[in-house]
């Protein structure tokens, strides 16, 4: 029964996958800027601990502005110098340097669609927004490969050895990871959410900070989230969607995989993917950044080369 669950979350993504899903960084119009604006006008700026976890609004430069190029996926000011609208900017409308914008896709194939580029004005979440993007995490392609490694590799080392041997113990495995992941997933991302209005998005600090302040503020981030209205508030979405997520698997594992001792593990487990995950998410753009002006410089001096070779003939 607990399969067929998840396997209705997923045929109710089928109702929206053929709906497009705004990236949860991607500039929006400008009554979405004012939005967050009014949202972020709550936050308390006295207060120390929060200026800690929590990112700020950037601005930059006009120098800035003009030495960043936009990434994948955006354009340049057209003719008439107005700029395009699917531009990454930030919520004052100034573009975002390429070192704080988030991807997608990390490395290509990691998906990162619950990730706020520093500074961005971010979509308004939502039940129905929340649902879009908990189904995309939960049916994308990456998230079946993952599933793949890991029930092999928990069979590998017959973590639960009552699920049995060969390509029986092996399905046994996938099925319930697969349950655990839908489960985990919609729990986290979409329901709880939004039933306590947390905005439980990454939101990237970026480079103004140092590295230890960005390496504690993704700790915290297991602990700290943001309500709709932008104020700092405890993770209960993020921390209950692991403990219920735990507390539903005892319903399809065997008996000797419900004990409190391997319930807490796999959810201290949990924990710990996600600060590794989440700190691949905050240092990312800096790494990408760097290697993609090393190959802009690069092709600017072979260019140059070539001109120059080209006059001299």
């Amino acid at each position: 029964m607990r399969l067929i669950a998840a396997l209705i979350f997923v045929g109710l993504a089928a109702c929206t996958q053929a709906q497009s899903v705004d990236p949860p960084d991607a500039p929006q119009p400008m009554a979405s800027f004012d939005a967050a604006r009014e949202s972020t006008a709550n936050w308390d700026e006295s207060s120390n601990l929060a200026d800690l976890v929590r990112p700020h609004d950037l601005s930059f430069a006009a120098n800035d502005r003009q030495a960043s190029t936009p990434t994948q996926g955006a354009s340049r000011e057209d003719s008439h110098g107005r700029r395009s609208s699917n531009e990454s900017v930030d919520a004052n409308g100034n573009p975002i340097p390429l070192e704080h914008q988030q991807p997608q896709r990390i490395l290509g194939f990691m998906p990162n669609f619950r990730s706020v580029s520093a500074g961005a004005a971010p979509h308004p979440p939502g039940w129905k927004y929340n649902f879009k993007i908990a189904t995309r995490q939960a049916t994308d392609y990456s998230s079946f490969i993952f599933l793949g490694l890991t029930s092999l590799t928990a069979k590998a080392i017959d973590e639960h050895p009552s699920l049995g041997k060969g390509a029986g113990g092996l399905w046994a495995y996938t099925w319930r990871g697969f349950v655990d992941k839908t489960d985990g997933t919609y729990i986290s991302a979409w329901f709880l959410p939004s039933l306590l209005h947390e905005d439980t998005r990454f939101y990237a600090l970026g480079n103004e900070r140092s590295i230890p302040i960005r390496a504690l503020y993704v700790i915290s981030r297991q602990g700290v989230t943001r309500t709709y209205g932008g104020r700092q508030t405890p993770n209960i979405a993020g921390l209950g969607g692991k403990v219920l997520t735990q507390l539903v698997s005892r319903t399809y594992y065997p008996t000797g995989a419900t004990s409190f001792s391997v319930l807490a593990t796999k959810f201290g487990y949990s924990a710990m993917r996600d600060v590794g995950f989440t700190s691949i998410r905050e240092f990312y753009p800096d790494i990408a950044a760097h290697y993609v002006k090393k190959h802009r410089e690069k092709m600017a001096r072979l260019a140059a080369q070539t001109d120059a070779a080209a006059h001299e003939q």
